[in-house]
């Protein structure tokens, strides 16, 4: 079967090979794996061949174009439980099966991220510390309030909202939320309470997002919204670039309302270097690093070895979404 591929694209962080071995399965198939991000004629020659497509998150769409460009192509396997990126319906056409692999210990890693990028934030790690490689010392800046007693916002209470709230509450924080579909029962079970979303963003220090995107989410936090925020209050973004505006941000942001912003997740990414928000004042970018955990990815490379090991032996296929 060596005249079989199989093709990993976006592995930026070197890890499904490295962290489980494909030296089994290479063989049977050839393996190649890509680790920097592909477009154009680059993306259409590494996929020609593949007879299996091992796609990291929705980091690269896989449209009716680039699958026409496949007439191998026998399964796509994608990491993570959802991925909007996919045209489930041409791979159906095509009697192409596909199947994801469990998420591992994601929701503790995007909570235990969110928690990094608030007390980044609001005590201004970065900048404290450039003042000392700066040859400085404490100044003006270096003053700053304690979180007990403060508000926290929660936009979303699913499970890494929940998680988050705990933290927040264990720092002796009052928690508000608000999403679509929200109720004073279901907010009452973890302790928070339910407000309207424009109490929860004019009253909040800390606005953390949540939610799963949804068209009735997209562009949430735009200019309006924004400008309900308190000068001195921290957007926190680790949940989907599509809930905030990012242009309305921008502004924001060089206005004074919020004071500041902590962002894992972009529109592009990986975020181009000319893009506005790497010069925007008041702002904590961080790679897309919520899922991107250890014991994840480990998670992602087993069950990855697993269906392709399945595949290979024309077993049953585990964890089949479509096909």
């Amino acid at each position: 079967m060596l005249n079989k591929e199989i093709v990993f694209l976006d592995d930026y962080e070197h890890a499904m090979t490295r962290l489980v071995s494909y030296e089994d399965i290479a063989q049977y198939v050839s393996v190649r794996v890509y680790h920097a991000p592909l477009k154009g004629g680059d993306l259409t020659e590494a996929v020609s061949k593949a007879s299996v497509l091992v796609l990291m998150r929705d980091r690269t769409p896989l449209t009716v174009e680039l699958l026409d460009m496949m007439p191998r192509l026998e399964l796509v396997v994608f990491t993570g439980t959802r991925n909007a990126a996919i045209d489930f319906a041409a791979l159906k056409r095509r009697n192409i099966p596909v199947c994801h692999t469990e998420w591992g210990p994601s929701k503790d890693s995007t909570a235990e991220l969110a928690w990094a990028m608030i007390m980044a934030a609001h005590k201004q790690i970065v900048g404290q510390s450039n003042l000392l490689r700066s040859g400085q010392w404490r100044n003006s800046q270096s003053l700053l309030p304690v979180l007990k007693g403060e508000r926290l916002g929660l936009i979303g209470l699913g499970e890494i909202g929940g998680r988050v709230a705990k933290m927040g509450q264990a720092f002796g924080m009052e928690v508000l939320t608000w999403s679509p579909n929200m109720t004073a029962e279901r907010a009452a079970e973890k302790s928070v309470r339910s407000v309207s979303l424009e109490e929860l963003l004019s009253s909040s220090g800390v606005v953390s997002l949540h939610l799963v995107p949804s068209a009735d989410t997209q562009g949430l936090i735009n200019s309006a919204r924004l400008k309900l925020m308190r000068p001195n209050a921290i957007l926190v973004n680790t949940s989907r670039s599509s809930l905030v505006n990012t242009t309305d941000l921008v502004s924001a942001l060089y206005a004074g309302t919020p004071g500041a912003a902590a962002l894992d997740v972009f529109d592009i990414e990986p975020l181009p270097i000319d893009h506005p928000l790497r010069k925007a004042p008041n702002v904590l970018l961080t790679p897309h690093l919520g899922f991107v955990a250890k014991d994840v990815f480990r998670q992602f490379a087993k069950d990855t070895h697993e269906i392709i090991s399945a595949w290979l032996k024309k077993q049953p296929l585990p964890r089949v979404l479509a096909g």
